[in-house]
């Protein structure tokens, strides 16, 4: 439960005694505040998101029966330009989840300097009780519900938890439906015959590993015989668990949905990736030492720890018990700020979402640009696009963090706060 500090003005459709993500978000705006100088009189833009959409989003079933879904569109912030995030299907998506997710959109694009808003979406349902052609159908309804607001220069969704490429192309189709015309940089994550960008999938994975290198070395952490655990092994963190192994990383533990397995000398993250494609999930991998109860992973000694699900997994009750050196935040919002206290206190060098996993967001540009200019660029190019990208907005963070004595998670909020709120000052209010 996160309530909400005195000082602020809360809408009326939230619950000030459970406020949920939004109210985590919220602290961390009041501890950038203090950074912001002059700029400090906008700080209540950060506060409120531009426009928020709820949506029903009614199917026919399979069976005939006629189903109903709650559906959202949040655009927190587009002083720097349209508003970009994700869309997740998730039963337990609320309006303050999708508020923070893309509350941190902004944060995250601002930090890596792409010329987005934050923007975010999601629908309450869980995607597994639905069959392909329900799936579609939910997809279809729920984008020509939000299409009023979305657009190549409007609002950009992607892939976020439980969508992936089929979801995005359901969503273009959709969209040129109602237009009349095909706009492919209505959405990114697209496949590539629909105009996605080659390193897409990966991009998220591979900027935590970027930015965990970096990290690492400012440590003194060599990478190679670095001991990793990682929490969720989709394509964030099974890519980052791939790329730490082929860089000579022990990854001694994976925790997600079906279970956590243990091997202190290293799994084969290669034959685990077969193994969870083959059956869903990595509980019964015959290449592991040891299955241990879920709440045990927080308790397994590591360098790194990769944190690549959902928010709220690092609290204040199992932060104590956290033994590593270097936090890599592949999810959104995996950290609580008591936790983030506690992990700070015992010397845990924590790489924040909004910086960790923005590579994802970043190819999501270089794919949106492609789309425009009809050029595609190779692999390696956006790759080595994506590294210096991913390189430089560390070490600006870093060199805010030590310049002003504070966490990498503020140093990341002052430097994009600063460029949201400069953005908004230089356009002024209209009329």
């Amino acid at each position: 439960m996160t309530s909400v500090p005195a000082q602020h003005a809360l809408p009326s459709y939230l619950n000030a005694e459970d406020l949920g993500p939004w109210g985590v978000y919220l602290q961390q705006i009041d501890r950038v505040t203090p950074h912001l100088g002059s700029l400090s009189r906008w700080v209540e833009t950060l506060k409120r998101p531009k426009r928020i959409l709820t949506v029903d989003v009614p199917i026919e079933r399979d069976d005939g029966t006629i189903a109903h879904y709650e559906g959202y569109r949040v655009q927190h912030n587009m002083s720097r330009g349209p508003g970009k995030g994700g869309v997740r299907f998730h039963q337990d998506v609320t309006l303050s989840e999708v508020m923070a997710l893309s509350a941190w959109m902004t944060v995250k694009n601002a930090a890596v300097n792409v010329p987005y808003g934050g923007a975010k979406g999601g629908i309450r349902v869980d995607p597994k009780t639905l069959s392909r052609g329900e799936l579609q159908r939910l997809t279809r309804r729920y984008t020509s519900e939000i299409s009023l607001i979305i657009g190549p220069n409007k609002d950009i969704p992607a892939p976020d938890v439980n969508t992936n490429e089929q979801v995005m192309a359901w969503m273009m189709d959709s969209y040129a439906m109602i237009e009349g015309n095909l706009s492919t940089g209505v959405v990114t994550g697209k496949p590539i015959s629909l105009g996605g960008s080659l390193g897409r999938r990966e991009a998220t994975g591979r900027g935590v590993f970027v930015v965990g290198r970096e990290a690492a070395a400012k440590r003194g952490v060599a990478i190679e015989g670095a001991r990793v655990a990682v929490q969720g092994f989709g394509n964030v963190g099974g890519v980052a668990a791939t790329m730490f192994a082929e860089a000579g990383a022990e990854v001694i533990a994976v925790q997600d949905h079906t279970g956590t397995i243990v091997h202190q000398g290293g799994l084969d993250v290669a034959l685990l990736h077969k193994f969870v494609a083959e059956t869903g999930g990595v509980a019964n991998f015959p290449g592991a030492e040891q299955t241990i109860g879920r709440d045990g992973f927080w308790d397994i000694e590591s360098d790194i720890l990769i944190p690549a699900a959902l928010e709220q997994q690092i609290t204040a009750a199992n932060a104590p018990r956290i033994r590593t050196k270097i936090i890599l935040e592949g999810a959104n919002g995996p950290t609580t700020p008591e936790a983030d206290d506690i992990l700070t206190d015992k010397d845990v060098l924590i790489v924040p979402d909004v910086l960790a996993n923005a590579g994802g967001v970043t190819v999501s540009y270089f794919e949106w640009v492609q789309d425009f200019s009809s050029f595609f660029w190779t692999e390696d190019e956006i790759n080595a696009r994506l590294t210096r990208i991913m390189q430089d907005a560390f070490n600006a963070v870093w060199a805010v963090a030590q310049d002003k004595k504070v966490t990498l998670r503020t140093a990341t909020f002052i430097l994009a706060c600063t460029r949201v709120l400069q953005a908004r000052e230089v356009r002024g209010l209209y009329p």
